[in-house]
């Protein structure tokens, strides 16, 4: 019986064992992964701001700045994607809607960003896109991989359309959690009007060919849950400037469009804090709690077959000296 036992606890002890790394290698890719349908909004908001008067287009300190960022999953357009790309893909429709202390649209900036559901790569196909204009992203955005390293990322600035190093600045604590804290500074760049203007009947194409020029740069920063890659917190120093601005009527050749520091709403942070650390457990089981458990499972499982086997070897009644 000792022997039959110690059979069944082998092959317990193997099983388990081998079952340790297929968690983390086979079953974790698969498994985890951004949901195609995933719905998102987070509110941020810049207090005080300077903002561009478009009646009087002069600028103006005023009491907050609102920008609503939603991503909307759009699951029929990764169904298709994925029949020819032979991955599982995520398309997520953005939208940056700003907007000034009196409700009113500043500016509204859709995107299509497309990546691959584990590792968050992009993949670049049609209908990819920044606010109307066709784009090859490199690198990431809006989310870091699962089980994020403390290096330095390729990030795409949707602004500029152009991709540069997020730099890993440090691990830190943050309401509980221990996170990445990246940086990313854009420096001045001449970038695009944005094609739905806050002027009733003027068009970018219109302030474009006047000559005035638009040109931005900002400093960005993100506090990174490393286990899911999300960013629990999210901050920007950013200014906006029209140049050339006397060809459409300004008083000054140079003036500011936006200049404020962009923070999350605490309630949105709390929310995401939330969010990552019940995610962060389910990743975790995958990648350590289970792969660690089983093997050491099957350890303890082989030390007691190999134990039951010596028993099983001794003669009825066999003393030691």
């Amino acid at each position: 019986m000792r022997r039959r036992a110690g059979l069944v606890l082998l092959a317990l002890a193997v099983f388990f064992a081998a079952l340790s790394p297929l968690l983390r290698w086979y079953a974790f890719p698969r498994l985890a992964k951004v949901p195609p349908n995933q719905y998102q909004e987070v509110v941020l908001e810049a207090k005080p701001a300077t903002l561009l008067d478009y009646t009087t287009l002069k600028a103006k300190e005023v009491e907050k700045v609102t920008i609503v960022q939603t991503l909307k999953g759009n699951v029929e357009e990764s169904e298709k994607i994925e029949r020819s790309a032979g991955r599982d893909v995520v398309v997520w429709d953005a939208l940056s809607y700003i907007e000034g202390p009196d409700g009113k649209m500043v500016s509204a900036i859709p995107e299509r960003y497309i990546f691959d559901a584990h590792t968050q790569a992009p993949v670049n196909a049609t209908g990819e896109m920044v606010d109307g204009d066709p784009v090859r992203r490199e690198g990431i955005e809006f989310k870091w991989p699962f089980l994020t390293e403390k290096r330095d990322y390729a990030y795409f600035d949707a602004q500029t359309r152009t991709t540069a190093p997020i730099h890993y600045k440090g691990t830190r604590t943050f309401r509980g959690l221990e996170v990445y804290y990246f940086e990313q500074t854009i420096p001045w760049t001449k970038v695009p009007m944005p094609k739905k203007m806050p002027i009733e009947g003027v068009t970018a194409e219109q302030i474009a060919q006047t000559g005035m020029t638009r040109w931005y740069t900002t400093k960005r920063m993100f506090w990174v849950e490393p286990v899911t890659g999300a960013p629990v917190n999210g901050e920007e120093i950013h200014t906006e400037e029209l140049r050339d601005a006397r060809k459409m009527g300004m008083s000054e050749d140079t003036v500011t469009a936006f200049d404020g520091h962009v923070k999350m709403r605490e309630d949105y942070i709390a929310d995401t804090v939330e969010l990552v650390k019940s995610q962060r457990v389910l990743v975790l089981l995958l990648t350590s709690y289970l792969p660690w458990g089983f093997l050491g499972l099957g350890i303890g499982l082989l030390a007691l077959a190999l134990w039951l086997e010596a028993r099983s070897r001794r003669p009825d009644g066999a003393t030691t000296a």
